[in-house]
């Protein structure tokens, strides 16, 4: 019995999880071939990388978590499903508690939880052959430890035969990335809080007026088409979130994507600044994936765009940009002061200017003799 259909479960839930597991897993386009000795290899390097990697972050960032770690699961494209099905269920069940809160007779078997199943299952194939790796705040033991970290064999080989890099090097690079993300959220454990808090708040300014909804289904049609964009400062293109946003879940959002852009830009930062005395071709992977980055075809294009894809990559853009700003200005003791508190973690403007962070935080006096 997998975690997503257990006994004593809401019947009328939004979503299907066993439906969208299922889906994913039959949707979802199969790994390289690999023999069997090759994907013990590489589950034994992923594995043994992780932890490797644990040092030297831990040594450029100064960021100390002491004996608190997460474990390393190593899975397939349909175990990294399993995993974010679980971790949407537990996310979103505040917005289907308060839906069930509010409907009328019947609104939720309208909204059809087969249907929403096998929608977010064929969301989460799609997904699942995209990501490398990925930190998990949320997951928990069972005993009150939280957090786990998950790499993705098949992609990870896939990626790396497609840049034709070195095996070895790779891994070691895809696991400097992810071990900064553990080293984030073991050494700031309220910055699992913090993301749930903001959670909640979004679910609380949840708007359920349908006509609300349709206007902004409008608004992101029109946004899909060719110079569809507003043109916004942050130059964001509309996705999926904004079927649901209100103008203060959109502050919502413009918080939470200045906080993941800190944790991607930092984790790209301290993957390079480490890079050169682990991964020796840590240059041309660097070049190379940047490139595989851009070089998406028309319909992959578009569908990054729809799912937010696309703001992942400013994320890491962006987020490293004000990462770099920060240390070049204060060094890597007063960008740490960034770990402090909620009220230090930059605004989305403060992403694109790293000065007027370093301002508010560190007071002008740290500007002296800096250019602006």
């Amino acid at each position: 019995m997998n975690a997503t259909n257990r006994p004593g479960d809401e019947p009328n839930e939004m979503i299907d999880w066993g439906i969208a597991v299922s889906t994913a897993r039959r949707l979802a386009r199969p790994g390289p071939e690999v023999t069997v000795a090759e994907a013990r290899q590489v589950v034994n390097d992923l594995r043994t990388f992780a932890a490797e990697a644990t040092a030297p972050v831990r040594e450029y960032t100064t960021l100390d978590s002491g004996d608190v770690t997460a474990p390393v699961t190593v899975v397939d494209r349909g175990g990294w499903a399993q995993a974010n099905a679980d971790g949407m269920r537990q996310l979103i069940t505040p917005l289907t508690d308060k839906l069930r809160a509010n409907r009328t007779p019947g609104m939720l078997d309208q909204i059809g939880p087969k249907v929403t199943g096998v929608e977010t299952g064929a969301l989460l194939a799609f997904l699942s052959t995209k990501v490398l790796g990925q930190f998990d705040p949320f997951w928990s033991d069972g005993n009150g430890a939280f957090g786990r970290l998950l790499l993705v064999a098949p992609n990870v080989v896939q990626v790396e035969r497609e840049l034709d890099v070195d095996s070895r090097d790779f891994r070691m690079w895809v696991c400097l990335h992810e071990e900064t993300h553990r080293t984030q959220f073991t050494a700031v454990p309220w910055l699992r809080e913090h993301i749930r808090d903001e959670v909640a708040a979004f679910v609380d300014a949840t708007e359920l007026e349908p006509a609300a909804l349709l206007t902004r289904m409008r608004e992101v049609a029109r946004s899909l088409l060719p110079g569809g964009s507003d043109g916004s400062a942050q130059g964001r293109a509309r996705t999926l979130v904004d079927l649901v946003s209100s103008p203060e879940q959109k502050a919502v959002i413009d918080r939470v994507t200045a906080t993941m852009s800190l944790l991607e830009g930092h984790a790209d930062i301290v993957m390079d600044g480490v890079g050169p005395e682990v991964v020796p071709s840590v240059e041309e992977i660097r070049a190379k994936f940047q490139r595989r980055r851009r070089g998406a075809g028309g319909l992959d294009r578009t569908a990054r765009k729809l799912l937010g894809l696309e703001a992942k990559m400013r994320q890491y853009r962006d987020g490293a940009r004000f990462v770099d700003g920060v240390i070049g200005r204060v060094g890597m003791a007063g960008f740490n002061r960034v770990w402090e508190s909620r009220e230090n973690l930059p605004s989305l403007d403060e992403i694109s200017d790293p000065v007027a962070w370093v301002r508010r935080v560190h007071g002008h006096a740290a500007l002296t003799g800096q250019s602006e």
